[in-house]
């Protein structure tokens, strides 16, 4: 099995040579795909859901491979286009369901309980909740930086914010899933 790297598949990517450029995308569904989805799963909640804006986000970066010029990560204009499919197909949803913004986080809750993938024990369901109950944007930042371990400067790359918003975020988001968890 071939190790991933990044140089040689954005070397690869930016060859212009279409089969090398297909390789190398193959690559890099491969090696991120599952990264991707379990970011993409935090935000919207739903299996279902989470495969088909996987495969948008993987189908988005190949239709615009061409245009990617290796000023970021490969990884960080993924996560771009996936949280912005996420954060799309997201308010798509509120606006079809009649759900304003205030009532946003009981909706994604009630999506939480009654996903049947969902396998947490009531520990891991009560994070979940506390992660839901934060604003969409501490929601993002808090799970790319808890579950992704994302440095500061590449989410700020994805975000388009600055890493002094992005820290302060962070611990307005992480002070509140405390608070959540230690009340009761």
């Amino acid at each position: 099995m071939k190790i991933y790297s990044e140089e040689e598949t954005l070397r690869q990517i930016q060859s212009g040579e279409p089969e090398l450029q297909r390789k190398a995308f193959e690559q890099v569904v491969s090696f991120y795909s599952e990264k991707l989805y379990y970011q993409i799963r935090k935000l919207v909640l739903s299996h279902d859901d989470a495969n088909d804006l996987l495969q948008n986000t993987f189908m988005k970066a190949w239709m615009n491979i061409n245009l990617f010029r290796g000023e970021a990560r490969i990884s960080t204009w993924l996560y771009k286009i996936a949280l912005n499919e996420s954060i799309t197909f997201l308010n798509k949803q509120n606006a079809q369901n009649n759900i304003v913004i205030n009532e946003q986080n009981a909706y994604l809750l009630d999506r939480l309980e009654s996903d049947s993938y969902f396998d947490g024990d009531a520990l891991q369901k009560r994070l979940q909740q506390a992660i839901i109950s934060l604003p969409e944007k501490q929601r993002i930042v808090f799970n790319l930086r808890y579950y992704d371990e994302m440095p500061y400067e590449e989410m700020s790359q994805v975000l388009n914010t600055s890493v002094g918003a992005l820290k302060a975020s962070y611990h307005h988001a992480a002070k509140k899933v405390e608070d959540f968890l230690n009340k009761d």
